[in-house]
């Protein structure tokens, strides 16, 4: 029986990651995202205290790369993660979608699952250009930073139900976002009408992964899916928090401002 395109690109790869996603999920390598995240604040903190009597550096050209490369990364991250899902979608239905544990075996997902969570580590350098440019760190971005580099880490030796859900929106997003970044960063004038764009698509990505969440908790009650309560406990609360912060973003960014331009003209 001949296996369709379409199954062909799913089911074959010329990567071979080996015993790396073994080695990622190993309880000293989970550690290891305590230490990166401790580093992390400290980075923070320092550097923003090493740099208030200095001036602000411009890396327009490296802030331009750095974008670029995370933008083709998380665009070839979507479209194969993606490409998966439908194909579940389409073959087995929603249920499986969420409770099929393939992500993370199967011969293309399982590349692409482990380059998610071990990218995790080095998204951290978004915010050396923050720090290094003087530009306002809020409290949303280095704290939406260190909790998913720590569930991400943690969560990839169970391999839970519901990772591929939240591997492809993250992709999604992160492809859109950091094309936009490496927009911006190059010089090109882009539509605030884009940006709110993307934080709507955030905020969506939120509320899904709560409803992904419960539909996980409600089917493993039946057997039907794998995880664990504590998993979706610290999952839930931590989309939730997303949910909320990306929501008062919003607000601040583009609504409040509005209003505030208005009153000025």
């Amino acid at each position: 029986m001949r296996e369709s395109g379409l199954q062909k690109i799913l089911t074959s790869s010329t990567l071979d990651i080996g015993l790396a996603p073994k080695i990622l999920a190993s309880e000293k390598c989970r550690k290891k995202s305590f230490l990166f995240s401790a580093l992390y604040a400290a980075f923070i903190f320092g550097g923003r205290h090493l740099m208030n009597k200095r001036a602000k550096f411009e890396l327009r050209k490296p802030l331009v790369l750095w974008s670029l490369s995370l933008a083709v990364f998380s665009i070839f991250g979507a479209v194969r993660t993606g490409a998966y899902m439908l194909y579940i979608l389409m073959t087995k239905g929603l249920k499986q979608s969420v409770c099929d544990q393939s992500f993370y075996i199967g011969p293309v997902s399982k590349f692409w699952a482990y380059a998610f969570v071990l990218s995790k580590a080095p998204e951290l350098g978004d915010t050396i250009f923050i720090i290094l440019r003087k530009q306002k760190l809020i409290f949303l971005h280095w704290y939406h930073h260190i909790t998913v580099l720590l569930y991400s880490w943690y969560s990839y030796k169970d391999m839970v139900a519901g990772g591929g859900w939240f591997m492809t929106m993250n992709y999604g997003v992160h492809a859109v976002m950091y094309s936009y970044y490496a927009l911006r960063a190059a010089g090109f004038r882009v539509s605030r009408k884009f940006a709110m764009f993307i934080t709507l698509s955030q905020i969506t990505q939120m509320l899904i992964g709560c409803v992904i969440n419960y539909l996980v908790f409600s089917w493993m009650q039946q057997g039907q899916c794998h995880s664990h309560v504590q998993n979706i406990i610290w999952s839930s609360l931590m989309y939730l928090s997303y949910f909320v912060l990306f929501c008062h973003f919003f607000f601040e960014a583009y609504i409040g401002k509005t209003r505030k331009e208005r009153k000025v003209d």
